[in-house]
């Protein structure tokens, strides 16, 4: 919408550069083109505004297909006005001097009119195709089918219409309908799901018993070793008692034959020692025998001295010593 001032009586206009103004003043053309600004007097001026953008028409609608089932079809129409005195002449695009709004409502027109003609192809289109071929291949169908009947339509052009592109977003069914397309395929992927499921568990199940085997196979062998080590270990026992006995039979050998040397060198001094002994005492008694008895007395008093106690003092009577006297003055008389 244009922008519009007041100022003493006269209108100032400024458009935007994507509108089209045409400016009528007494029944002829003083202003046309886009982006125009121009003062005007509102008693005398007769405006239009034609938008010369790109614009979207967003349409849905439904459509009903060969086997009888109903179809809602969405889909975008992008046009613009490429002649705007054609469209201003064939639509009211006239606009209030005062406000710059729109007297009419001249979009609203032509979307009536692009979405009755999409309409119309659409279910012509749909109407010779099975909902399956249609879910599967509609869509495109029908954006040829819409492209090329708004193309081929009069009254476009001569509005000054051009249609710059055609989009069809999606082919619905209702919903229990789609609900009940969708369960084939959802028990479809639920086998598939399934399938994976037990096969992922089967693999688990091998893996496990892998796993067991190997346990298994590593106790029997742990076993086997552990068997191998007890034998290792009896026959080491027995080598080394074995080994023990002999190295005790030699010691005692040694120790016997030590101890017969030992009994025959003691036997051997024995013999010896009781020889000298023997020639000691045959020498001993042979030297007595050839001394006189009152040397052999002298020799007895004198080792009996030797083995008595010490004697401090000793007190003789003279009974004892008179006696002794008498003893030791015998020999001498007999001689």
């Amino acid at each position: 919408m244009a922008d519009i001032t007041r100022r003493f009586g006269w209108r100032h206009l400024r458009s935007a550069p994507t509108a089209h103004i045409r400016h009528h003043k007494r029944g002829t053309l003083v202003h046309d083109g886009t982006g125009l600004s121009f003062w005007y007097r509102s008693l005398s001026a007769a405006l239009s505004e034609v938008p010369v953008n790109d614009r979207e028409l967003a349409m849905a609608f439904h459509a009903r297909t060969s086997d009888f089932q109903d179809v809602t079809v969405q889909a975008t129409v992008t046009y613009r006005i490429s002649d705007p005195a054609e469209a201003a002449a064939r639509l009211d695009f006239s606009v209030d001097p005062d406000t710059g709004a729109w007297r009419g409502a001249p979009l609203e027109q032509i979307a009536t009119l692009l979405t009755e003609t999409a309409q119309q192809h659409t279910l012509d289109v749909l109407a010779r195709t099975p909902l399956a071929a249609a879910l599967v291949d509609g869509v495109a169908a029908v954006r040829e089918r819409v492209a090329a009947g708004l193309a081929a339509e009069p009254r476009l052009p001569a509005t000054g219409i051009d249609v710059v592109a055609v989009r069809v977003v999606a082919i619905r069914p209702e919903a229990e309908v789609e609900r009940a397309l969708r369960t084939p395929a959802r028990e479809q992927i639920q086998q598939e799901a399934d399938r994976a499921t037990y096969e992922r568990r089967a693999v688990a199940v091998e893996r496990e018993r892998t796993i067991a085997e190997n346990e298994l196979a590593s106790r029997i062998e742990l076993a086997r070793r552990e068997e191998q080590l007890v034998e290792q270990r009896g026959t080491n026992a027995r080598r080394e008692a074995e080994e023990n006995a002999a190295a005790d039979g030699v010691r005692a050998e040694a120790e016997a034959a030590r101890t017969v040397r030992l009994a025959g060198a003691e036997a051997e001094a024995a013999r010896a020692v009781g020889a000298a002994r023997a020639e000691a005492q045959a020498a001993w008694l042979r030297a007595h025998g050839e001394v006189e008895a009152a040397t052999l007395h002298a020799l007895a008093a004198t080792r009996l001295a030797e083995n008595l106690p010490h004697i401090d003092s000793l007190t003789l009577s003279p009974d004892v010593l008179t006696g002794l006297l008498s003893k030791l003055g015998r020999p001498e008389a007999g001689a």
